[in-house]
């Protein structure tokens, strides 16, 4: 069967205010279908007997947008060019590091075997954002470029690798609103690489360790309630319910302290209405690049004097954090949401006790 001489079949299925709807459709049968991600399934197509990975929806406000990726289980996957950090976790995550031939951002990467392959010039940088090296990614012999979209598809990119002939595929993790279903995107790395049963098993430890967590009965009685973030430029933003984060703090049994923003999307609220919302909660998590009380005093000034700052609770996801503030909560944890949860349900409910946390710090 031949690999990827393009990508994929891109199906859109468009609407034809004219005609109705016009879609272009593959008959098929599942492989794996995700218990928690929304954006891909394995399937096998009914006519040929191909099997393939279906990614859905890659990019905020996609509708309808179909990908389908033949899978070679002979010959998969073995160069690969990564854009996110999150994707060299999940190939760190089944044992397919020494895969990945090329990163963009290699300064900002955490994963320890990745960065070994970096300094031992294993792994390429590739540029980033409008400096992407497209003839480094040719020469790099990449069989595989692993793409992710913010607001629609990257035609500068996509147009370029179909100019080139390298295949690319995009990776929708980002989008999950579910932390499981973020982490379950290793099981689509793991079939384009051939080791779906390490996916598989990996996922499923991380699928126990976690709901084991969010199931338990945590010691206190109450849900401690929880301020997010800190200003840009004097607007404050606040992530709706349901998002990732959110669903994090649920999940270890804490009460999100803005359940008004029932969007999809973050909300500004001015410093006034933070500074009330801040005067209420037990707990001030996810600070952005602040590391201290003092940092936290200078940057917020006006809001010293709520209790989460009076009685110290005051916690940031940075202690992973590399020289050039690559952070591994958005690179490892995007596998480990097991992790993340521990450290939470450590951080609201467990404060008393000594055990280290993970991806957190507690600002002093």
């Amino acid at each position: 069967m031949k690999r990827l001489a393009h990508i994929a079949v891109l199906v859109v299925v468009t609407l034809l205010m004219a005609c109705g709807n016009k879609e272009v459709v593959r008959d098929t049968e599942p492989i794996y279908t995700p218990r928690y991600a929304k954006g891909f399934a394995v399937e096998r197509d009914k006519a040929t007997g191909e099997m393939l990975l279906c990614i859905k929806n890659p990019w905020q406000g996609a509708e309808d947008v179909l990908y389908y990726t033949p899978l070679d289980s002979e010959k998969p996957v073995q160069r690969v060019v990564t854009m996110s950090s999150s994707y060299v976790a999940m190939l760190d995550a089944v044992g397919c590091t020494e895969r990945i031939v090329g990163i963009s951002g290699c300064r900002f990467i955490s994963t320890p075997s990745a960065c070994k392959a970096i300094e031992e010039g294993k792994i390429a940088e590739v540029g980033y954002d409008s400096a992407f090296d497209f003839e480094r990614i040719k020469s790099l012999g990449a069989d595989m470029v692993l793409l992710y979209g913010i607001a629609g598809e990257a035609k500068i990119l996509t147009n370029k690798f179909d100019e080139l002939g390298i295949p690319y595929i995009y990776i929708g993790d980002y989008l999950e609103n579910d932390p499981l279903g973020k982490a379950e995107w290793v099981v689509a790395l793991s079939y384009l690489c051939g080791v779906e049963e390490k996916g598989k098993e990996f996922f499923a430890g991380v699928e126990e360790r976690y709901n084991a967590l969010r199931n338990e009965q945590h010691c206190s009685a109450y849900k401690p309630r929880v301020m997010l973030n800190t200003p840009y430029r004097d607007t404050w933003f606040m992530p709706p319910m349901g998002s990732y984060i959110v669903r994090l703090i649920e999940d270890a049994d804490g009460e999100y302290i803005y359940p008004q923003n029932t969007t999809t999307t973050s909300k500004p609220i001015s410093l006034e209405e933070a500074l009330v919302l801040a005067s209420r909660a037990d707990f001030w998590l996810n600070l952005g690049q602040i590391n201290s009380l003092d940092e936290l005093k200078a940057a917020a000034p006006r809001f010293v004097g709520v209790d989460a700052v009076k009685f110290a609770r005051v916690y940031n996801n940075t202690k992973r954090t590399n020289p050039s503030r690559g952070s591994d909560f958005w690179e490892s944890g995007s596998v480990r949401p097991d992790l993340i949860l521990k450290d939470l349900v450590q951080i609201l409910h467990h404060e008393a006790k000594t055990e280290e946390l993970y991806y957190y710090k507690k600002l002093e």
